[in-house]
């Protein structure tokens, strides 16, 4: 099996299916959430749209330390602005994707926030991890449309709004 056309492949699919319930976001509810433990629409939406360039991270860097990069969530003012970053970010996971090296897959990652190792992974779970985050937030997602009547499209198969899979 070829890792690298496999992965390729995977996240080609995650990224149609997150591109069509990001286009349903809506706007006017970016400051909304369902729990006041939850995240913003805005900030949940945005995170999902930036998860695919943790695969060009995965495969440029060998490692993140919060404690000198602290996150920072990108700007969006409107609907255009997110899918776009979700183009951006998927566009920079699948061109480092495309050209990397499989034996660099096996490399050393590591998570941190300082001296506190937050994940010791390869390069290749990395990128896993990032294709997991995009489907464990989409699903958040879904529940957030879900509650604000918005119909959910079909993701690994039809939805109960979209039979058309």
């Amino acid at each position: 099996m070829d890792i690298v056309k496999a992965l390729l492949k995977e996240f080609e699919s995650e990224f149609n299916t997150t591109k069509k319930f990001l286009a349903l976001v809506p706007t006017d509810h970016f400051d909304w959430a369902p729990h006041e433990k939850s995240m913003k629409m805005k900030s949940l939406a945005s995170h999902i749209a930036e998860l695919p360039s943790w695969v060009s991270l995965a495969i440029t860097a060998d490692g993140l330390d919060f404690a000198t990069a602290p996150y920072e969530e990108k700007k969006i003012l409107n609907n255009d602005d997110l899918l776009m970053l979700l183009e951006e970010s998927y566009a920079s996971g699948k061109s480092e994707l495309e050209k990397v090296n499989p034996e660099i897959l096996n490399n050393q990652w590591i998570l941190r926030n300082g001296d506190q190792i937050l994940g010791d992974l390869t390069k290749y779970e990395m990128i896993r991890i990032a294709f997991s985050q995009t489907t464990h937030h989409r699903a958040q997602l879904g529940v957030y449309l879900r509650l604000l009547d918005i119909p959910i499209p079909g993701s690994y198969g039809p939805s109960a709004d979209d039979q058309s899979f």
